[in-house]
């Protein structure tokens, strides 16, 4: 994958942020989160150098420069968190200004007709099938239509944290969803399995507000 273009723009949209929570969360010292945020970034490049292109219906692009981003902090800290202190870590970095905007454009569409074609498209597309770093899942409307399920069987996020021996701190990522469903506005997430715990699945249950 190409630094230039949405890693780039991702390193600039969130650097700043995933520093000053190192200070703010998890008690770092200002030269410390300084040192830190240094050596992340050619990591963070190394990291997205190894990751082939996506292709372009593929919607988990993104997903995976995130997930390429907090390893590289990660990486770059010693000692390292443990994943209660990551979690929490990891939601303030991530939860700024632009991500809030993003997900109140995103909850306005939660739902709609063009959300469902998107859904059922990403399941038919299975891109997982040939990119170990992206997802394949399938919709699961509810009968009641009261929302939908999305259930995930390969996470991209779980290969890469398992090539780069950080496999155990996934779960801290995992609970993003909560806060970004939340910030949304119109859904409420629901989860009972993850694969990073073990599960048989990830089950991403999106529920109407109301």
């Amino acid at each position: 994958m190409k630094y230039f273009g949405m890693p780039m723009g991702m390193w600039a949209l969130y650097k700043r942020s995933f520093q000053n929570h190192l200070v703010s969360v998890l008690g770092f010292k200002e030269d410390e989160a300084a040192e830190i945020a240094a050596a992340a970034k050619p990591k963070y490049k190394a990291i997205i150098a190894k990751l082939p292109e996506f292709e372009k219906e593929d919607r988990f692009k993104m997903n995976i420069v995130n997930c390429a981003l907090f390893a590289s902090f990660l990486l770059s800290m010693e000692p390292k968190p443990d994943v209660e202190r990551l979690t929490a870590y990891y939601a303030r970095a991530m939860m700024n200004a632009p991500t809030r905007l993003f997900c109140r454009m995103e909850g306005k569409k939660k739902f709609s007709e063009k959300d469902l074609a998107g859904m059922k498209a990403t399941a038919a597309l299975n891109a997982a099938d040939r990119n170990p770093y992206s997802w394949n899942m399938e919709l699961l409307p509810y009968p009641d239509g009261s929302g939908y399920e999305a259930r995930f069987f390969k996470c991209g996020i779980c290969t890469l944290m398992k090539e780069l021996g950080l496999f155990d701190f996934v779960p801290a990522m995992c609970h993003l969803d909560y806060d970004m469903t939340d910030a949304g506005g119109t859904a409420v997430f629901v989860r009972e399995y993850t694969l990073a715990s073990g599960g048989p699945c990830c089950d991403c249950g999106y529920k109407k507000k109301g």
